[in-house]
C-alpha cells in the first residue's frame, strides 16, 4: 500500500473515531424508558380508561418509542384507589384518577376536581392555564414527590340517580349515597351517609341497597353503566360536580429523570388529552341522554330551587370548614374563590346570558 493511500485511510478512521466520540453524549440522550400507569377506571370505560390509553400511544408515537406507558385499570395492578400511594412511593411511576379520592392525605386535593356550585370546565381551565391553579395544585403535591396535570373535564355533571325523589333538604337524611370530595360532605352536612366507592363497584352497591343513590358522571357513561336499571330517578344540575377534572400525575423522580424534551412532550399529551376528553363528554352526553329518556323511560329531574339553595349554603361551609384544615388548603379555596367571581362577572355577561337569551331551547323529550 502506497504511503500516501495508508495516510488518507488513517485518517479516514480517525475521523471517524472522533465523530463517535463527539456523537456519543447524544447516542446516550437516547435512552428508552418504560413506565406503568395505574387508575382508578374500570377497564375499557370509555373516555376515562380510554384516555389514558390514548396518552400512552402518543406519548410512544410523539417520542418514537423513547418512551412507553403500560397502562392498568383500576385493580389490576394496584387496588382502584391505590394510585396516589403508589406513585408517591415510587413503585409506579404515574397514575391518573380525580384529585378529590386523596383529601384523606390533604384536604387542598379537593379543589382541583371539584368544588361544589364552583366553576365549570371553562373556568377551571381558565383557572389551571391563566390563573394559579396548577402552581398550587403542584405545590400541594409536592410534600408527596408527585407531579400533577390537568387530564381533562367531564363537564358539568348530572346530579345522581335516586331511589327516592328529593322535594327537599330533609329527604337528604339518613340517605346512603356514592359522592366523593366536597359534594359527599355537603350530603353528609345535610344528614346523608356516604360512601366512597370505586366505578367498578357502584352498580352492584345500588342495586343490591347498599346504597340508596349515586352520582357518577353524566347520561355517557351512566347509560354504559346501566344504572337505570337500579334507580328510579335522575336528578340535575350536577350542583356537586359543575366541571369536574381528571388528573394525571407522576412521581416526581420518575418525571425529572426524563430528558427535558420527553418533558415537554409528556406535558403537552397532557394537554391533547386534556381538549380531547372534554370534546368527547360533550359530543356523547346529549344522545346518550335521549337514549336514556326515550328508550329506558327515564323520570329526568330537576332538582327543587329550595333544595339547591339549600345545599349552597352547606357548600359554603363545607368549603370554609375543609379550607380551615392546613395552610395550603386556604391558600387554595381563596385562590378559587377570587378566581371564580372574576370568571363569573364575565361569565354572566356571556355564557349566561347567551345560553338565557339567545340560545334555542331544547326542552327534555320523553
Amino acid at each position: 500500500m502506497k504511503r500516501r493511500d495508508f495516510l488518507k485511510k488513517a485518517g479516514l478512521g480517525a475521523a471517524a473515531v472522533a465523530a463517535t466520540a463527539v456523537n456519543a453524549p447524544a447516542v446516550l440522550a437516547q435512552k428508552n424508558y418504560r413506565w406503568k400507569m395505574v387508575t382508578t377506571w374500570p377497564p375499557k370505560l370509555p373516555v376515562l380508561q380510554e384516555g389514558c390509553e390514548r396518552l400512552a400511544q402518543r406519548v410512544k408515537e410523539m417520542t418514537d418509542g423513547r418512551l412507553q406507558i403500560q397502562v392498568f385499570a383500576g385493580g389490576e395492578l394496584v387496588p382502584p384507589l391505590g394510585g396516589f400511594e403508589a406513585v408517591s412511593q415510587g413503585t409506579i411511576e404515574c397514575a391518573s384518577g380525580a384529585s378529590y379520592y386523596w383529601a384523606g392525605k390533604e384536604p387542598a386535593t379537593q379543589w382541583f376536581a371539584a368544588v361544589p356550585f364552583g366553576m365549570n370546565a371553562q373556568g377551571m381551565a381558565a383557572w389551571f392555564h391563566g390563573g394559579d391553579g396548577l402552581k398550587l395544585w403542584e405545590e400541594t403535591y409536592a410534600p408527596f414527590n408527585l407531579i400533577p396535570r390537568p387530564g381533562g373535564s367531564t363537564g358539568v355533571q348530572m346530579g345522581g340517580w335516586f331511589n327516592k325523589k328529593i322535594n327537599s333538604i330533609d329527604d337528604y337524611k339518613g340517605l346512603k349515597m356514592r359522592i366523593p370530595g366536597l359534594g359527599g360532605k355537603v350530603v353528609a352536612k345535610a344528614g346523608g351517609t356516604v360512601v366512597l366507592l370505586p366505578g367498578g363497584e357502584i352498580f352492584t352497591s345500588l342495586e343490591r341497597g347498599v346504597i340508596d343513590a349515586t352520582e357518577w358522571v353524566g347520561p355517557y357513561h351512566d347509560l354504559r353503566m346501566g344504572f337505570y336499571q337500579a334507580a328510579k330517578y335522575y336528578y340535575y344540575p350536577g350542583w356537586h360536580e359543575p366541571g369536574t377534572y381528571l388528573e394525571y400525575f407522576f412521581n416526581k423522580k420518575a418525571y425529572e429523570s426524563l430528558p427535558k424534551d420527553l418533558q415537554h412532550i409528556l406535558d403537552a399529551a397532557c394537554m391533547e388529552s386534556e381538549a380531547w376528553v372534554l370534546s368527547q363528554f360533550d359530543a356523547n352526553n346529549g344522545s346518550s341522554l335521549q337514549t336514556l329518556i326515550n328508550k329506558h323511560k327515564v323520570e329526568v329531574i330537576k332538582f327543587p330551587d329550595q333544595v339547591l339553595n339549600d345545599l349552597r349554603k352547606l357548600a359554603e361551609e363545607v368549603r370554609e370548614e375543609e379550607a380551615a384544615k392546613t395552610p395550603i388548603a386556604k391558600k387554595v379555596n381563596e385562590s378559587f374563590k377570587k378566581f371564580q367571581s372574576v370568571v363569573g362577572t364575565w361569565g354572566t355577561v356571556s355564557e349566561l346570558a347567551y345560553y338565557n337569551t339567545i340560545q334555542p331551547k331544547y326542552p327534555l323529550k320523553g
